[in-house]
């Protein structure tokens, strides 16, 4: 039976781009499916597959002084008012919600009119605004084990894992070759809105510590700020290497799957993408988060010796080279870890949370967007 639901995500890949996901399979299987979100969407937007996109007011607590808090009250309250029509309006069975500040209005809303929830949560660690929006879900699904999982949520979570877009699906299932002695080594490097300016300061640094011999054999593809890319490429090339580099790449899963090694943060989408994808990584979780979640995610591929989490403190231009020396010395180690990456991804998440959304829809008793 056709269902009507509403996914609500946060406009930043990270967010959106599991819900695209689940709006993909729930689209395959015959449902309506519209999208509540914020304008920083605009970049993705055009390729989310909802028949409708909903622009809801939202934002989160910036500063401690009243005036701060009152903006961020008032946006909020204004949200959800928002949110409230729109589900008045499309009558959703359940609204679906990815995390980011944008999600708290539509999820409220739906707790103030009785329409069945799901919080996913794709991190490691629960984030503050997920711990608030989680008492009112009538089910939370994850990604893999909350490290600080709340005992009295145990009966509404299922380990769904992290949906991941189709083009990752369709990236994924090729082998890992591993470099050849003295050919080349494919090196991508990204770290989205909050990495890409320390990578573009660091990697040029690194690079230019290796041995000739060495340096010749990275073929690098980076992601830089476009306030970077000139003197990013101008470093390279006074190396005499020919960097390809961009501000945004449409076509990133294909760009892993191509890859011997990956340079990145450790958001739980990447983290996701790394294991469907089967390809090793030195991840730098990102620094200075109170809830520390993007270390929890890295330690998903380092149990299993399927990346190199190292701290921002840590990685400094001569502890990269080394490390880019090592990999080039031994490949090995390189094959091991791709092989690794592949034992703890989830391709079928999607199909997974498309089967709890639909349980839940079917099962779980409320109004269904016309309360009051």
């Amino acid at each position: 039976m056709t269902k009507h639901i509403l996914l609500t995500a946060g406009g930043t890949g990270g967010h959106l781009f599991p819900a695209q996901a689940l709006a993909s399979e729930l689209g395959r299987r015959g449902h309506v499916v519209e999208l509540a979100t914020d304008e920083r969407a605009d970049k993705y937007g055009s390729e989310f597959p909802a028949r409708k996109t909903h622009i809801i007011e939202s934002a989160t607590v910036r500063g401690r002084s009243p005036v701060a808090l009152l903006k961020t009250a008032v946006s909020l309250v204004k949200g959800t008012l928002q949110a409230r029509a729109v589900i008045k309006a499309f009558k959703p069975d359940i609204v679906v919600g990815f995390g980011g500040y944008p999600t708290f209005p539509p999820m409220f809303a739906a707790r103030m009119t009785g329409t069945p929830s799901i919080l996913h949560e794709a991190n490691g660690v629960m984030g503050r605004a997920n711990k608030m929006l989680a008492k009112g879900a009538t089910a939370i699904a994850t990604s893999i084990p909350l490290s600080n999982s709340d005992p009295a949520f145990s009966a509404k979570i299922t380990e769904t894992g992290n949906p991941v877009r189709d083009a990752v699906i369709e990236a994924s299932g090729k082998a890992y070759i591993s470099p050849q002695d003295g050919g080349p080594i494919h090196l991508l490097v990204f770290g989205g809105s909050q990495g890409a300016r320390f990578f573009s300061d660091l990697l040029p640094q690194a690079i230019a510590l290796l041995p000739e011999d060495v340096r010749s054999r990275f073929q690098i593809v980076q992601q830089c700020r476009p306030e970077d890319l000139d003197r990013v490429s101008a470093a390279y090339k006074a190396m005499g290497l020919d960097a390809d580099l961009a501000a945004f790449f449409t076509d990133m899963p294909a760009r892993i799957a191509a890859s011997h090694l990956v340079i990145c943060r450790s958001g739980a989408g990447t983290v996701s993408e790394l294991a469907v994808l089967g390809r090793p990584s030195i991840l730098v979780p990102l620094p200075g988060s109170l809830d520390q979640d993007q270390a929890a995610n890295a330690k998903l591929l380092e149990n299993v010796g399927a990346g190199w989490p190292i701290r921002q403190s840590d990685l400094t231009a001569e502890r990269l080279a080394q490390e880019l020396s090592r990999f080039a010395a031994e490949p090995g180690l390189l094959a091991r870890a791709a092989q690794n990456a592949l034992s703890v991804g989830k391709p079928d998440a999607v199909k997974r949370l498309a089967d709890l959304v639909e349980t839940v829809a079917t099962n779980a008793k409320g109004n269904k967007g016309d309360g009051a």
